[in-house]
């Protein structure tokens, strides 16, 4: 007996390391690079943005080169609306505009005619950040680095005797990121979009014109702002296995200090056979879930066998643990594992749904004294 504990012991050591600790989820950061982590599928509310940003804009193209640079820029707002999808993905719709000038030195003999007008544009983009995909993520970090590539469209509305022109856009563009707080980034962009050679109405025959900008701004995050790593790993049962091993070690130390040979024991004679009048048999759940679990579908078929075996009744509780959720929540979820496993027991073990009472308590009463275990259902049968 000694010798298979202190086996298993060495064993259980090297697979889960040197001291059995309790294992936390990954939320806010990974181990791994970006690319080769998997994360945990966000909310639809979850991880948006809005931004709001102003600077510079400049058209490049026709007889613009002629004009002196400061003639040539503009005032540009902007302002964004977006959502990460994962830590080194995202898409945003951005609206800018303002104020723009044009050249043309066809038009006046005595040197460069120009030309003020306005536009207003619009395009989606996908942004890729490479900070948290070619590095772990770390949704803490100071600086990151995210190009993008979108299309669009943009308007010259009608003024005075100008007709209105528009163009679709191919918009591509660097955003820099740097973190202020949790709800907070400073955002330096430089971005660039070609429109239609007539979009500014001068012709030149060249291929495109190019709207540049550069802008400054701030991003306010909504909603959740960090991810969650998905692990290929049960966090209940790998910490109750570490509480296994750390037990084992203990009972180890123990036989350590005892004889090397036991006395022979006195034969024990076997016990009368009873009969079994009484089944009490639990379903554990994951976290925040009521979904069964395959390993947990054997206590349901005993549950059933022994029903169809003594036709009857039986008791469906549920429990959730009180470490997380609120009150009226935890009993909610408490309802929806007892509903899940009265629902087994009639749908694929052909229970009659007369013979099955349904309780929840939530987790306001905690039937077992270690917390991950009252995330259960407990199905009681019993023959008197």
């Amino acid at each position: 007996m000694k010798t298979r504990i202190l086996t298993l012991v060495l064993l259980l050591s090297f697979v889960f390391g040197v001291s059995a600790q309790e294992v936390q989820p990954q939320v806010g950061f990974s181990n791994e690079i970006g690319a080769k982590a998997n994360f945990k599928k966000n909310k639809a509310g979850d991880n948006l943005f809005i931004s709001l940003a102003g600077g510079a804009s400049m058209l490049i193209g026709d007889d613009n080169a002629k004009a002196s640079l400061g003639d040539r820029i503009n005032i540009n707002p902007q302002l964004s609306i977006g959502k990460w999808f994962m830590p080194y993905w995202g898409v945003r719709l951005q609206f800018t505009g303002g104020p723009i000038v044009g050249y043309d030195a066809d038009l006046s003999s005595s040197g460069l005619h120009k030309q003020d007008f306005t536009f207003f544009g619009t395009h989606l983009d996908f942004m890729l950040d490479l900070t948290n995909l070619w590095a772990p993520y770390n949704e803490k970090k100071v600086f990151r680095f995210i190009p993008w590539l979108g299309l669009g469209y943009a308007l010259r509305p009608k003024f005075e005797d100008y007709s209105k022109t528009e163009s679709p856009t191919a918009n591509a563009g660097i955003l820099t990121a740097f973190r202020l707080s949790k709800r907070v980034d400073l955002n330096v962009e430089l971005q660039g979009a070609l429109t239609n050679e007539d979009f500014n109405r001068i012709y030149k025959y060249h291929l495109t014109d190019f709207i540049a900008q550069g802008t400054v701004g701030l991003t306010f995050k909504l909603g959740k702002t960090d991810f969650e790593v998905i692990e290929p790993m049960d966090y209940a049962l790998l910490n109750d296995l570490n509480s296994q091993i750390n037990s084992l070690r203990r009972q180890n130390e123990e036989l350590s200090k005892r004889p090397a040979s036991c006395p022979e024991c006195p034969k024990v004679q076997p016990a009368a056979a009873t009969v079994n009048n009484y089944a009490e048999n639990v379903v554990f759940f994951r976290l925040n879930s009521s979904k069964i679990d395959a390993n947990q579908e054997i206590n349901i078929y005993n549950t059933a066998q022994f029903i169809k075996e003594h036709n009857l009744p039986v008791k469906v509780i549920g429990f959730a643990d009180k470490n997380t959720g609120t009150s009226n929540y935890n009993r909610t979820l408490s309802e929806r594992r007892a509903r899940a496993v009265a629902k087994q027991l009639v749908d694929k073990y052909g229970i009659s749904s007369s013979q099955i009472s349904i309780d929840w308590r939530g987790s306001d009463e905690q039937p077992y004294n270690i917390n991950n275990w009252n995330r259960v259902v407990i199905m009681n049968a019993d023959k008197k």
